[in-house]
């Protein structure tokens, strides 16, 4: 790898809120992890309340991809408006949204009370869009990397924590975890509202928001037309399916592959876990000390690479060896890309159109949740191998577009189309 590289980063500016409140983020972004995951062991059990036992994945499979929907046609909205009118009101709005959505998970009565409730989290989910464009807001370009890395490092403890705990309360009441969901999303919102200020200062909001405001691929091709932001998000997209293949369908390819049962399997994922939070928390950042944030994006796409070849490898040769050093390059892999690339696409929009940026790559990952399923399962049945290497051309590809898109001094190019010769 290359010393970092030089920046021409502007110079620091005043009236970005203190860092101190950064910390406030990470330590919602915690609560939101741990938010998040507290039902998930609980769902299948809900639902057997609604459903006969041989529809209960449909079920399941029903609420996912409502929500998904849902969240790809209001993210870019979401975003928009926080462009407008500032970070902290569409963050308390969105919270307050996930708060009613899980009371009436707890509630419950009837299975369309449920779908209710997710329809309304996915309308009002803007949350993890204002998070990000509020730490673009609040630090310099070449910072950014560093504290993705951080919010990763948090989402990743949530989840560790979340089910644990969500199995625990379920044992007492099915209803209480869904109940404590809303306690700690309306916490989230109190924080917000009472301690965390504004990001977005006046003079960097969007002047005007239009009624074309609410049509959401209007905000795709605003940022598509930008051609950095479009290529970044071309490369998101060769990650964003390669690491669903790998996540959909691990447990089954450790059942399948090796007879692993759900012991093993849990174990392994939780190691994957502590490993992802070190990779992203400690890694990162000490590494950001002696390399440029491209040569680091370079270096952990090509162990995620690596990791996904290792585990066609492993269909030919079969050693868990194999796949244990898989594992370990796919997650550091990912644990040094992602925040790199967070940070990256952060730089790609001014300040204004930081909020329908991050809009726009979360409805595309919720287009991701959609359809990599789908199509990753499809193709696991007619060959694992296959899929495992497309996941892996896919990855090779990623490499290849982000390597091209900086040139070597550092300037930010103007797109692919100026990076990639005869594009």
């Amino acid at each position: 790898m290359n010393s970092k590289e030089p920046t021409n980063s502007p110079p620091a500016l005043s009236g970005k809120p203190s860092k101190r409140f950064l910390w406030l983020i990470v330590g919602i972004v915690l609560l939101y992890g741990i938010g998040m995951t507290i039902v998930f062991p609980l769902l299948p059990f809900l639902l057997e309340n609604y459903l006969p036992d041989s529809q209960v994945v449909v079920g399941m499979g029903g609420l996912a991809a409502v929500y998904a929907l849902c969240t790809f046609f209001t993210a870019p909205i979401l975003g928009a408006l926080s462009d407008r009118y500032g970070r902290k009101p569409i963050l308390v709005a969105s919270l307050l949204g996930t708060v009613v959505g899980y009371v009436l998970f707890g509630l419950g009565g009837a299975l369309w009370i449920l779908f209710v409730g997710r329809i309304i989290d996915g309308l009002t989910a803007g949350d993890v869009t204002t998070l990000f464009a509020y730490v673009s807001d609040s630090t310099e370009p070449e910072e950014r990397t560093k504290w993705y890395g951080l919010l990763g490092g948090a989402i990743g403890i949530g989840f560790m924590v979340g089910p644990a705990l969500g199995g625990l309360l379920g044992a007492v009441s099915l209803s209480l975890p869904f109940y404590l969901t809303a306690a700690i999303f309306f916490l989230c919102a109190v924080i917000t509202a009472v301690f965390l200020p504004e990001s977005l200062r006046p003079e960097h909001r969007t002047a005007d928001l239009g009624w074309q405001s609410l049509n959401p691929f209007g905000h795709f091709r605003d940022i598509f037309a930008l051609k950095e932001a479009g290529s970044l998000l071309l490369v998101g997209a060769f990650f964003s399916v390669a690491i669903g293949i790998y996540q959909f369908n691990f447990s089954v390819f450790m059942k399948d592959l090796y007879s692993w049962g759900p012991a093993l399997i849990g174990g392994l994922l939780t190691v994957v876990g502590a490993c992802d939070i070190l990779s992203r928390t400690v890694l990162l950042p000490l590494l950001l000390k002696k390399f440029s944030e491209r040569a680091l994006g370079i270096a952990g796409l090509g162990g995620f690479v690596l990791g996904l070849g290792l585990l066609v490898v492993s269909l030919l040769i079969h050693s868990v060896v194999w796949v244990g050093l898989a594992v370990v390059a796919i997650t550091l892999g990912e644990g040094l890309f992602d925040p790199a690339f967070s940070g990256r696409l952060s730089q790609s929009v001014d300040e204004s159109s930081q909020g329908k940026l991050q809009g726009v790559n979360q409805s595309l990952q919720s287009a991701y949740h959609i359809l990599v399923p789908l199509g990753a399962t499809a193709l696991y049945l007619f060959s694992p191998g296959a899929l495992y290497g497309v996941a892996t051309v896919l990855a090779a590809g990623a490499v290849i577009l982000f390597s091209r898109l900086q040139s070597p001094r550092g300037k930010r190019p103007e797109g692919i189309g100026e990076a990639l010769p005869g594009v």
